[in-house]
Protein backbone atom coordinates (compact mmCIF):
# COMPACT_ATOMS: atom_id res chain seq x y z
CA UNK A 1 0.00 0.00 0.00
CA UNK A 2 1.23 3.45 -0.55
CA UNK A 3 2.58 5.04 2.52
CA UNK A 4 -0.25 7.25 4.38
CA UNK A 5 -0.80 10.61 5.07
CA UNK A 6 -0.23 11.64 8.61
CA UNK A 7 -2.29 14.72 9.03
CA UNK A 8 -4.08 16.20 12.28
CA UNK A 9 -8.17 15.99 12.30
CA UNK A 10 -8.22 20.20 11.88
CA UNK A 11 -5.97 19.85 8.70
CA UNK A 12 -8.34 17.01 7.47
CA UNK A 13 -11.34 19.11 8.38
CA UNK A 14 -9.67 22.08 6.32
CA UNK A 15 -9.02 19.80 2.96
CA UNK A 16 -12.29 17.52 3.16
CA UNK A 17 -15.94 18.67 3.25
CA UNK A 18 -17.62 17.31 6.27
CA UNK A 19 -19.09 14.56 4.59
CA UNK A 20 -15.87 13.28 3.32
CA UNK A 21 -14.20 13.84 6.41
CA UNK A 22 -17.09 11.46 7.78
CA UNK A 23 -16.49 8.54 4.90
CA UNK A 24 -12.99 8.87 4.43
CA UNK A 25 -11.18 9.45 8.02
CA UNK A 26 -14.32 8.18 10.60
CA UNK A 27 -15.16 5.03 8.16
CA UNK A 28 -18.50 6.47 7.23
CA UNK A 29 -20.40 6.05 4.59
CA UNK A 30 -23.08 7.91 1.92
CA UNK A 31 -26.07 6.84 1.96
CA UNK A 32 -26.81 3.94 -0.88
CA UNK A 33 -27.43 5.36 -4.56
CA UNK A 34 -26.76 8.95 -3.33
CA UNK A 35 -23.51 8.86 -4.58
CA UNK A 36 -22.12 11.00 -7.87
CA UNK A 37 -20.39 8.35 -9.04
CA UNK A 38 -22.96 5.24 -8.47
CA UNK A 39 -24.73 5.48 -11.71
CA UNK A 40 -21.35 7.35 -13.78
CA UNK A 41 -20.65 5.95 -17.04
CA UNK A 42 -17.82 7.96 -17.92
CA UNK A 43 -14.30 7.20 -18.59
CA UNK A 44 -11.27 7.12 -16.86
CA UNK A 45 -10.15 7.04 -13.05
CA UNK A 46 -11.08 6.93 -9.64
CA UNK A 47 -9.05 9.01 -7.19
CA UNK A 48 -8.53 8.94 -3.83
CA UNK A 49 -10.26 12.18 -2.19
CA UNK A 50 -7.67 12.83 0.45
CA UNK A 51 -3.76 11.99 -1.31
CA UNK A 52 -5.15 12.16 -5.26
CA UNK A 53 -3.77 8.71 -6.18
CA UNK A 54 -5.43 6.61 -8.69
CA UNK A 55 -6.83 3.73 -7.21
CA UNK A 56 -9.67 2.68 -9.80
CA UNK A 57 -9.96 2.33 -13.33
CA UNK A 58 -13.87 3.19 -15.15
CA UNK A 59 -12.69 -0.09 -17.22
CA UNK A 60 -13.52 -2.48 -13.94
CA UNK A 61 -16.18 -0.20 -12.69
CA UNK A 62 -19.83 -2.47 -12.12
CA UNK A 63 -23.27 -2.37 -11.51
CA UNK A 64 -23.35 -4.55 -8.12
CA UNK A 65 -27.05 -3.07 -6.92
CA UNK A 66 -25.59 -2.20 -3.69
CA UNK A 67 -25.91 1.53 -4.59
CA UNK A 68 -21.89 2.24 -4.55
CA UNK A 69 -19.50 2.45 -7.09
CA UNK A 70 -18.36 -1.17 -7.19
CA UNK A 71 -15.30 -2.42 -8.86
CA UNK A 72 -13.21 -5.84 -9.43
CA UNK A 73 -9.91 -4.79 -9.93
CA UNK A 74 -8.21 -2.07 -8.82
CA UNK A 75 -5.31 0.12 -10.75
CA UNK A 76 -2.37 -1.98 -8.33
CA UNK A 77 -3.06 -3.87 -5.01
CA UNK A 78 -0.36 -1.60 -3.64
CA UNK A 79 -2.54 1.21 -3.27
CA UNK A 80 -5.39 -0.33 -2.27
CA UNK A 81 -6.19 -1.86 1.81
CA UNK A 82 -8.66 -4.35 2.26
CA UNK A 83 -9.93 -4.03 5.40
Amino acid sequence: MTEKIAKNPEDWKKQLSPDQYEICINHGTEPPFSGKYNDTKLEGSFKCTCCGEELFSSDSKFDSGSGWPSFWQPISEEKIEYV
